[in-house]
């Protein structure tokens, strides 16, 4: 026992004081200059700039439905007909009314025409002359009235034809030939059709009171201010638009406002009432230093990325700024572009390890998504939350 202690002892003393440490092997990224968006990221709902419940302004028989359930129709097209036969008869009375009391306020015209010259020849008497002409007046008064009638039932004849208020798409069928509908709209009447605009349609979505500021600062340059709008997981794109306006109070309640977007949609991508992902382009900051969001690293408040100098890493604090989860990037102070940062194995690297590059060429430098100093503010398609980086796993 005495001996083998000894002898242990003796080769700890002739071991060297420590051993050479290994380098670390990494990839690396390059924090360049470039864009980046400040976005607002909200949830809203689809909505149709108009849409109409038309109900019968008159009370008859279904005779036809030219409308298929989902049809596209255009300003105008005919969707249902009433029985207009009632209505067209009693626009012929009017019409026979007014017309016999234009005839008779020709005649007295006529007449007075005639006193008006026998007057002039001291031939009639004055009293004569003034009866005339209030008689005059009374026929066309008259025929005034008249011209009201003919012009209503012309109205109700009308009603009997009903058209598409603007360009839209038909719901389903809700009346058949035959039906009788009832004018006007009580609490047991159903539209006959419903017609909903689907291009241009809107999205309304909510953003803090806080960030109202910045929208406010862009809106008074006159700016137009892009929005995007991604599927209910965030994955896909469906179209983008520009903000249309904001709304005139702020919800105490739960301290938003609301907003309202605009789109072509002219893929019909967006349909009413549907639930969707907002992106709302605040602004663009234009060459700032960005580098991927996956190489900074976090020691509690404090923010830092390792810089690749000579084959050496050296801990850089960073002040982060603006991130953007759709393009892997986040803007950062504390470095310049063009320095060298580590892009994986940050399990294994220390302040002022060595380090050794792996990955290929270049270690796996980081380049950029779409070329050095590119614009970046994550316009282009993909999710607006999942995080998606360029660069090869950790080690």
């Amino acid at each position: 026992m005495f001996g083998a202690a000894f002898y242990l002892i003796l080769a700890s003393k002739r071991a060297p004081a420590g051993r050479p440490a290994f380098p670390v092997t990494i990839t690396t990224g390059t924090a360049r200059q470039g864009n980046i968006g400040v976005y607002i990221d909200a949830i809203g709902t689809v909505t149709p700039v108009y849409t109409a419940s038309i109900f019968s302004q008159v009370t008859g028989p279904v005779v036809s439905v030219s409308y298929t359930e989902g049809q596209v129709v255009a300003k105008g097209a005919s969707l249902v007909d009433i029985d207009p036969r009632p209505y067209e008869a009693t626009l012929l009375q009017a019409q026979g009314a007014l017309e016999r009391d234009e005839n008779v306020l020709a005649q007295a015209q006529m007449d007075l025409a005639r006193y008006q010259d026998a007057w002039s020849r001291n031939a009639v008497a004055k009293q004569i002359l003034d009866d005339q002409e209030k008689l005059v007046q009374q026929n066309e008064g008259t025929v005034k009235n008249d011209q009201g009638t003919v012009a209503f039932d012309q109205i109700q004849v009308d009603y009997c034809h009903i058209t598409a208020p603007f360009a839209g798409v038909v719901g389903l069928r809700l009346v058949d030939p035959g039906n009788l509908v009832n004018a006007g709209l009580t609490t047991t009447s159903n539209p006959l059709v419903v017609v909903t605009q689907l291009q241009p349609i809107t999205v309304i979505f909510t953003i803090p009171e806080d960030s109202l500021g910045p929208v406010q600062v862009q809106l008074r340059k006159s700016k137009k201010l892009t929005v995007d709008i991604y599927d209910r997981s965030a994955q896909d794109k469906l179209a983008t638009g520009e903000l249309l306006a904001l709304d005139n109070q702020i919800d105490t309640t739960t301290g938003t406002l609301k907003l309202r977007a605009i789109f072509n949609n002219d893929d019909y991508a967006l349909f009413p009432n549907q639930f969707v992902n907002v992106r709302l382009l605040v602004q663009t900051l234009e060459g700032v230093t960005l580098v991927p969001t996956a190489d900074i690293q976090q020691n509690g408040d404090s923010s830092f990325v390792y810089v690749i100098q000579n084959g050496v890493a050296h801990q850089r604090d960073v002040k982060v700024g603006v991130s953007d989860a759709n393009t892997g990037d986040t803007q950062v102070t504390g470095i310049d572009p063009g320095d060298v940062i580590a892009d994986s194995s940050f399990d294994k690297i220390t302040d002022n390890a060595k380090v050794t590059l792996g990955g290929g060429p270049g270690g796996g430098s980081y380049q950029g998504h779409t070329g050095g100093g590119g614009d970046h503010s994550a316009q282009a398609g993909g999710s607006p939350h999942a995080h998606h980086s360029p660069h090869p796993s950790d080690d």
